[in-house]
């Protein structure tokens, strides 16, 4: 027994206390009686109680598992926090003037009684089973996906029926007679993870989004308090299932649901964990109590009617959407770079009362995902959620983008203490860290880059790894996960654990893991610095990266194991190909250099035309004199196959004895110019290019560079189009108004050295995607969607790629879950529902990639 916790006895004590202190706000009631006869104890917390029924509520139930102390535990801190603060906290008095708290804060109380006097590893409840073992799985005793079970012994039996139990049906009669609770958590450890309720289908639901972004708020709250990050989980098939649990029960009478597991022990160091745990859990449940209002099922705002991206740039997306609009309404738009995170000021990105957005400065090929919301801002009662949307913004058009996956055969992992570490590459997880039976476990992952150019200059690098679990992760805040660049010259066989662990590292990348950042459902990576990329690019041997990721290597007295899995992708374990070790590279190309000599050059007065002569300047009168230039750019490669990517000009001054305050800009100029003094001086600028150049600054260097900005550079690529001529004017300025007869002269000789230049680098780059697939349908074979088509015959085909996405039409290759990428002509959606209604897109790819627009394919439920 642990004597800081407090036993079941103590804290119905306690809530008595609390109501006779608290009357107009708190209420303790009994809802059931277990098997022992205990009462199952339901409090109640609002700021007027005689009404508490009347409002939207949080539903709160704890250690339905018997050893999982903390939810009885934090069920009497956040209550009695509640109460102590609620006439002082208008934040509080605003959330329960709105909305109640209910909690069952032990849902076990014989199993919890049990676990602190006699086995504290005791999981179920104490029913006698007909064949004289003990106890049912409380939470495998809901009907959502119960399944039946003679294993009366094991810790997950689910008893001989769907409610078979007291406490359960004590549970199922208080939900089903309280139609306002919104949202239910049931606290469990351990874990530091979310479980947002699933309805055993591949497929996201309308509300996934509210589930996800509920739990990424309180999560937010969480790491704000002590660093620590929780994952976020929704359980999906091929990963196995829990089934009978009360969390789909409650999801399935309209309630937004999620389990939170608590900690990396079922019973933690109570001042050293346990109280941190509490802490932290506080502000978490009050911005749950936050939400509760905005889902009431009687005043529920109506979300919004579509959304979606309809342009995505390289640095910009713009988003729109429907709603019945009225002058008290707008809408919140939060922007992320990750998945599964949170909507709160930090990443709200507009409030508008338009049905358009557009999103600006952002960078080119990142990952994004938006989040939108109706409030209205009389009432302050905000929508649910509408489908988030994902996109990735197109490249620059210097740069190429690649997604690199792990090669089966040689990721894996390989421990101290087994001997059939071959066996665990291709299969399985990835383990990493440390434990007692398998000792010290590195993960190696081997990524083929074939396709990557020799001449690829990588831009910006990440690596990233799926956390599937982290439940042996049991050390609060200690050890750290890194990914090194292992050096294959001295790298040995990578199956064997000694020579992996005799491994020379040529760098370790990104920022390390901590114990406190490891979470489960939610990417991780390690994002590379240029230093990082240049070795990456060196350390490639055979077309491959090898990746050693290594977590702690020591244990602390008394403690088994610090372990974390990720996932692999493959085998019956992983979560199938999406989620296997990736690598994304953004990269550019050594380019090809020319320069271009003019075609004309003319210096124009305003009483003479000198050609061959470049000397701009003012008259004996104080009228400009401009010089012009003119380049032609047939001998450039075609348009669509060339993207110009660097470009500047390039101006010799001769010997330069003026004083006065004169100036020189180059100036990009629309059409070509002729001859005419009047022409030039009507003349269309384009861009200035460069900065202007002051005499003093020649007399100091000879050459000057006036370099293209991203605007002259994109006309400039315009221009490539027709291959037609391009013209410039330097025209002089100056401060003094009354300047005259002053000139500068530039070098305008045949010497390719000094004369007048035009420089350009450019990159062999398509521009535009290659053809649409043809003849797409969707047939069903074997209980199974299969979408089809034929690819094009196109020598820049590269592959097609399958998006599915229930809510919309993806009109971004990112939109959506990934079905599949590659040479194929069909695909089947292996676990897609055949009862729901929604969207198959298929895009081709080229090289860059560029992708298509799609071919959209409904499918309807039949």
């Amino acid at each position: 027994m642990k004597r800081l916790y407090r036993s079941y006895d103590a804290s119905t004590t306690i809530f008595k206390e609390l109501e006779a202190k608290y009357p107009e706000y708190f209420k303790i009631e009994s809802i059931g009686q277990t098997w022992e006869k205990r009462d199952i104890n339901l409090i109640t917390i609002s700021k007027n109680i005689e009404t508490a029924n009347n409002k939207p509520a949080l539903f709160y139930t704890g250690t339905i598992h018997a050893r999982e102390w903390i939810g009885h535990e934090l069920a009497i801190e956040f209550a009695t926090y509640v109460l102590k603060n609620l006439e002082t906290d208008p934040t509080l008095q605003t959330y329960l003037n709105e909305s109640t708290i209910y909690m069952v804060p032990c849902a076990n109380p014989d199993g919890y009684e049990y676990s602190r006097k006699h086995f504290s590893f005791w999981r179920k409840n104490r029913r006698q089973n007909l064949d004289g073992t003990y106890g049912v799985d409380l939470n495998r005793n809901f009907p959502i996906g119960f399944v039946k079970s003679t294993a009366t012994s094991s810790n997950v039996y689910g008893g001989p029926e769907p409610f078979s139990e007291p406490e359960t049906q004590s549970l199922r009669e208080f939900v089903l007679s309280h139609p306002n609770i919104t949202i239910a958590l049931d606290y469990h450890s351990q874990g530091n993870v979310f479980f947002p309720a699933h309805d055993f289908r591949h497929e996201d639901t309308i509300d996934t989004i509210d589930m996800n972004t509920l739990c990424a708020n309180m999560a937010e709250e969480i790491r704000k308090i002590s660093g620590r990050e929780y994952g976020i989980h929704q359980g999906k098939p091929p990963a196995k299932l829990i089934s009978g649990s009360g969390r789909e029960f409650y999801y399935s009478q309209g309630i937004l649901s999620s389990v939170v597991e608590v900690g990396t022990r079922n019973i933690s160091d109570y001042m050293e964990d346990m109280n941190e745990n509490i802490r932290e859990h506080i502000p978490a449940l009050i911005y749950a109590l936050k939400e509760v209002d905005n889902y009431d099922k009687i005043s529920l705002m109506k979300r919004v009617s579509s959304f979606e991206a309809s342009e995505i740039g390289s640095n910009h997306v713009t988003l729109k959407w429907d709603y019945q609009l009225n002058k008290n309404i707008y809408f919140e738009i939060f922007r992320s770079q990750k998945d599964k995170q949170f909507c709160n000021s930090s990443n709200l990105i507009a409030k508008t009362q338009a049905l358009e957005f557009s999103d600006i400065n952002l960078a080119s090929n990142r990952d994004y995902y938006y989040n939108i919301r109706a409030v209205n801002k009389k009432t302050n009662q905000k929508s649910p959620f509408y489908p988030q949307i994902k996109i990735r913004t197109l490249v620059e058009y210097d740069e190429y983008s690649r997604t690199y996956y792990a090669n089966a055969k040689g990721t894996g992992y390989v421990a101290e203490n087994l001997n059939n570490n071959p066996k665990h590459f291709g299969v399985n997880s990835l383990f990493v860290g440390i434990d007692e039976n398998k000792g010290i476990s590195y993960a190696i992952i081997s990524i083929n880059v074939k396709s990557l150019p020799q001449n690829a200059l990588i831009k910006l690098a990440s690596f990233n790894l799926y956390p599937i679990n982290r439940v042996s992760t049991t050390i609060e805040k200690y050890g750290e996960w890194n990914v090194g660049l292992v050096n294959q010259d001295t790298m040995g066989d990578i199956t064997n654990f000694e020579d992996v662990n005799n491994m020379e590292i040529i760098r370790y990348i990104g920022r390390p893991t901590e114990s406190h950042q490891l979470t489960q459902g939610i990417w991780r990576n390690w994002h590379l610095s240029g230093l990082e990329c240049d070795d990456l690019k060196k350390s490639i041997k055979n077309d491959t990266i090898i990746l050693r990721v290594e977590g702690p290597k020591e244990l602390r007295v008394g403690r088994s194991k610090q372990m974390m899995q990720w996932d692999i992708g493959y085998g019956k374990f992983g979560f199938g190909l999406t989620y296997r070790p990736r690598l994304e590279l953004t990269y550019t190309i050594e380019p090809t250099s020319i320069a271009l000599f003019p075609k004309t050059i003319y210096t124009v007065s305003k009483n003479e035309v000198l050609e061959d002569v470049i000397t701009p300047g003012f008259d004996k009168n104080g009228n400009k004199i401009y010089s012009t230039f003119q380049f032609n750019l047939s001998s450039l490669p075609p348009y669509n196959d060339t993207m110009i990517t660097k470009a500047y000009f390039e101006l010799n001054s001769t010997k330069i004895y003026i004083k006065d305050d004169i100036r020189f800009h180059l100036e990009f100029v629309d059409d070509n110019i002729n001859k005419s003094y009047k022409d030039i001086t009507s003349r269309e600028v384009i861009q200035n290019i460069g900065y202007d150049v002051s005499a003093t600054e020649l007399k100091n260097n000879q050459t000057q560079y006036f370099m293209f900005d991203s605007f002259s550079e994109m006309t400039l690529n315009e221009k490539l189009k027709t291959k037609s001529d391009i013209s410039f004017v330097l025209k002089p300025t100056s401060a003094f108004k009354a300047l005259k007869d002053k000139t500068v002269s530039w070098e305008a000789s045949n010497n390719s050295t000094l004369c007048p230049k035009l420089i350009l680098e450019y990159i062999p780059k398509r521009r535009f995607p290659v053809e649409k697939v043809t003849n797409a349908q969707l047939v069903m074979e074997n209980a199974k969607i299969k979408v089809s088509w034929n690819n094009p015959k196109d020598s820049g085909f590269v592959g097609a790629k399958v998006i599915k996405n229930p809510f919309r039409k993806p009109l971004s290759a990112q939109d959506g879950q990934k079905l599949y990428a590659g040479i194929d002509e069909y695909t089947l959606d292996d676990f897609g529902a055949t009862d729901i209604d929604k969207y198959y897109a298929i895009f081709t790819y080229d090289d860059v990639p560029n992708y298509s627009e799609p071919v959209i394919l409904e499918y309807k439920a039949k």
